[in-house]
């Protein structure tokens, strides 16, 4: 048992590490990244970070597989030049029982990833995509999904139009039973319109069947209302914009997706993206084990058998192709061609199979 702890303790410090060298590198290239994007709009260096550290969450969530595999080849090359590899063989203790601390702690570590980091990076991701839009448009625009519609927001200069569908098609490229409710920089209300549809194209929306009602002070709204068979209203929207905000399920806490799943199918949206990210998310704990067996299959060894760069460089390159294999199969699942369980499950059960065949032929041959 208190070798188990010993591995464990060695492990987590060594993760640790890792994490703060690589956070520090990734603020540094994010930050560079983020002033060249929004550099010409001068909005000063403390947004600008303030960007970057909002943004920065996202990136330390992604590349989390390939800090677990740098940490466990650190743990374990340095187990060996340290012998206390050999002395633990020669204790009588097999790889397979070595390797069970740093299993549990990257289940654990994938257990908080999912648990905790999950809606960190989905708030500050929603966070960061709110004010880039707010740099780059003047104003903010926002899309939410609930049981009373889709809810949209479009802002510019000349202020603010609220947008509420009862239902859209399954791309968001038209709406239907569509209000806009227009307010002017102050806040004031100017003007409200009703539509049967409304469709987003380059000039902005087209509305078929609309009546608008004017809402200024002192003014006989429906005295006043007018009909048009066909409307077109400005819009800073676009649809890649709105598919993009409808379409990142990382914008969106596991705790909350369930939930958003079920609204995006009452609003119309077909939820299968979201529907395999949340199985891939409740698996990376899993995919995370994969990483370490993958790891230590190459690195369990005494240095003075060389070949320990070659080792290093194969258990990272074996851990880019299994990741890259879950992307490829997560894409697949979410263009229907496989089964969300298996596109989401496949990858890091594969991956444990194949890491724990390659262990148990190195030390039974």
């Amino acid at each position: 048992m208190i070798l188990h702890l010993y591995f464990a303790r060695r492990f987590a410090a060594v993760f640790m590490m890792i994490t703060i060298v690589l956070f520090a590198l990734v603020v540094l290239i994010d930050g560079v990244d983020q002033a060249r994007k929004f550099g010409s709009l001068n909005i000063g260096w403390k947004n600008i970070m303030g960007l970057t550290l909002l943004n920065t969450p996202q990136t330390i969530n992604l590349i989390l597989p390939l800090i677990v595999i740098l940490a466990t080849v650190a743990l374990f090359i340095s187990l060996a030049r340290s012998s206390e590899m050999v002395v633990t063989r020669a204790a009588g203790r097999s790889a397979m029982r070595a390797l069970i601390a740093p299993v549990v702690v990257a289940f654990i570590i994938g257990v908080m990833a999912v648990g905790v980091l999950n809606p960190i990076v989905a708030a500050t991701g929603k966070r960061y995509l709110q004010l880039s839009e707010s740099y780059r448009a003047g104003g903010a625009s926002a899309l939410s999904i609930s049981d009373e519609g889709l809810w949209l927001r479009q802002g510019s200069a000349l202020g603010q139009t609220v947008i509420r569908a009862w239902r859209s098609n399954d791309d968001a490229s038209v709406l239907y039973d569509v209000t806009f409710l227009s307010y002017a920089p102050d806040g004031g209300p100017t003007r409200r319109i009703e539509a049967a549809s409304a469709a987003l194209t380059d000039v902005g929306w087209s509305l078929r069947d609309a009546k608008s009602w004017p809402l200024q002070a002192g003014t006989n709204a429906e005295g006043n209302a007018q009909y048009y068979k066909n409307l077109t209203i400005p819009s800073t929207l676009t649809l890649e914009r709105i598919r993009e905000s409808i379409g990142k399920p990382a914008a969106v806490s596991i705790y909350d997706l369930p939930e958003f799943i079920l609204q995006l199918e009452q609003a119309g949206f077909s939820p299968r993206r979201h529907k395999v990210w949340l199985q891939t998310e409740l698996a990376r704990p899993f995919f995370l084990i994969a990483m370490v067996l993958v790891a230590s299959a190459f690195t369990m060894r005494h240095t003075r058998f060389g070949g320990t760069g070659m080792a290093v460089l194969a258990s990272v390159l074996l851990g880019f192709g299994l990741y890259f294999i879950r992307s490829f199969a997560q894409i697949l699942g979410e263009n229907g061609q496989i089964p969300v369980v298996l596109a989401a499950w496949a990858p890091p059960t594969a991956a444990i199979l194949l890491a724990l065949g390659l262990i148990l032929h190195a030390e039974d041959g």
